[in-house]
């Protein structure tokens, strides 16, 4: 029994699934999205937290690639100034890599692709002075440094399906897509709930499949595709190692593998390093970082710092598998990033798109793409319409954050100053929905530890469809970064007496 009709239903809450789900409702589009676990739970929550042009993909004569990303980055800016700011970054000149004439090059391409507006050019840095060098061997003399964006990559997913929800469209997590058969011009489609095992048939004009690394075998196995298109899974890992430095820089090393890795200042007592890129073959449900990858980016990384990091340092570990489009490069970080979207169907046949590769920081221009694809040949109602748009707490100016935070401090005068910071960056403006009512640390309730308070759990267990303590732990907070493993086992024990968490997880 078909129990709605949507005119579009997307499969996958990851960041592409979500910007396509936020763009269509806004239109005025009905939208169904069906996550078969939690929102960002795969590729989206694993990225390098980077809103970025990608400098490295100019070696590659990726120049629309890098255009369209870089004018993006100030774009998101805008978007969401509490989840997105910007990051300087610092390259230190390896003279057994790439020459100073091609750096130069590069950063002045990057400075001017995208028409730069709110971030600073790129610069020359004497790193035998700057506070940048302290850390590095004394080898390293010199350097550059550029701009870029660090993103809460979780966070931002959410938000972006909590804009959509509250334009009308229907997100529902925990639900897998398990067929989807044409009847003409409409697709009838199933779904289980991956917790209750309740079935549920929908009706939708047009499909998306949206499911990141599981794009072909949703093709191939769950719906009545017939696409050709093929996918190359490449994964990337990082490792989380306690702070290597004092200052609010980033740095981008060269390997002698002509790869490039990170090392960015991560929640404020960590240090991210990463990302690999090799090939995957396995199920991307089991993916993980291998104690090769660690070793790996333990080494890159030991090239450059003067303490050297070591695999027994790393605290944290996450791997992630993109979906790329497989344009028969040899070499996996040469494969193309750029998004490629597959359209069958039309006429009397009900559409399909399935998105492979993207990336973050291109997520909106892939959601207007894709309705512009179905637009040939079916109509889409109302025009673009996100570019000047905000999201869910972003509605304040985009430096406006520290204003932010002071304006709580100062409305909450009784509450941790450190503990609103951090509420200011998750949540913007919408912290003070999370701080109604509360005057006094007593009134934020029981805490859990790292600074997690019973009124935060509530907020994201109504609001954010959060259900296990991993979602709140690792997604929608990473303060299990900063708990221990009591705290840890208490609240999730904790989470499984809670009676709307159990009433969240079979909605």
């Amino acid at each position: 029994m078909v129990t709605s009709k949507y005119d579009i239903a997307i499969i996958g809450g990851g960041i592409n699934g979500c910007g396509i789900a936020r763009d269509a409702a806004g239109r005025g589009m009905s939208v169904f999205l069906a996550e078969k676990g939690d929102l960002a739970s795969g590729t989206s929550s694993a990225s390098t937290k980077l809103i970025h042009g990608g400098l490295r993909y100019l070696e590659h004569y990726k120049f629309r690639l890098v255009r369209e990303s870089l004018i993006e980055r100030e774009v998101l800016l805008r978007m969401a100034p509490h989840l997105i700011s910007p990051l300087r970054f610092v390259l230190p000149h390896n003279t057994e890599q790439r020459p100073v004439w091609l750096i130069r090059l590069g950063l002045f391409m990057y400075d001017h692709l995208g028409g730069r507006k709110l971030l600073p050019a790129s610069n020359y840095v004497d790193l035998r002075t700057d506070v940048a060098g302290h850390p590095l061997q004394e080898k390293f003399t010199q350097g550059f440094e550029y701009s870029d964006c660090w993103v809460d990559d979780a966070r931002l997913v959410v938000l972006t399906a909590l804009d959509a929800a509250e334009r009308g469209a229907h997100i529902q997590v925990q639900t897998e897509v398990t067929s989807a058969v044409r009847q003409g011009a409409l697709w009838q489609i199933e779904t289980t709930n991956t917790q209750t095992g309740q079935h549920q048939t929908i009706e939708a004009r047009m499909l998306i499949n949206a499911a990141g690394p599981w794009v072909a075998n949703v093709n191939g196995e769950r719906i009545d595709s017939r696409s050709t298109a093929k996918i190359r899974l490449v994964k990337g890992s990082h490792a989380v190692v306690p702070r290597m430095f004092d200052h609010d820089r980033a740095y981008i090393f060269q390997n002698a593998d002509n790869r490039i890795i990170f090392a960015i200042p991560y929640e404020k007592d960590f240090t991210l390093i990463g990302t690999t890129d090799v090939d995957y073959r396995g199920s991307p449900d089991d993916v993980s970082a291998s104690p090769d990858e660690i070793a790996y980016l333990c080494a890159a990384a030991s090239e450059y710092f003067t303490v050297p990091v070591k695999p027994e340092s790393v605290v944290w570990s996450y791997s992630g598998v993109r979906p790329l489009f497989d344009d028969g490069s040899s070499a996996a970080q040469e494969a193309t990033r750029d998004y490629v979207l597959d359209l069958q169907g039309g006429g009397e046949q009900a559409p399909v798109v399935s998105v492979f590769g993207g990336k973050i920081t291109t997520y909106r221009r892939l959601a207007e793409e894709v309705l512009a694809k179905l637009g040939t040949i079916v109509n889409i109602p109302g025009k673009k319409w996100t570019t000047d748009s905000t999201l869910p707490g972003g509605d304040f100016p985009v430096d406006g954050l520290p204003v932010l935070i002071r304006d709580l401090q100062q409305a909450y005068a009784n509450v941790d100053k450190s503990l609103l910071e951090r509420l200011a960056r998750s949540y913007g403006t919408r912290a003070h929905k999370i701080l109604n009512g509360v005057s006094k640390m007593d009134d934020l309730g029981e805490h859990f530890g790292a600074g997690l308070y019973v009124v935060e759990v509530e907020h994201l267990l109504a609001n954010e469809w959060a259900i296990s303590a991993e979602d709140i732990l690792w997604r929608r907070t990473k303060l299990g970064l900063n708990m221990n493993a009591e705290e840890i086992q208490h609240f999730s024990n904790w989470m499984q007496d809670y009676p709307q968490a159990q009433a969240a997880s079979i909605a």
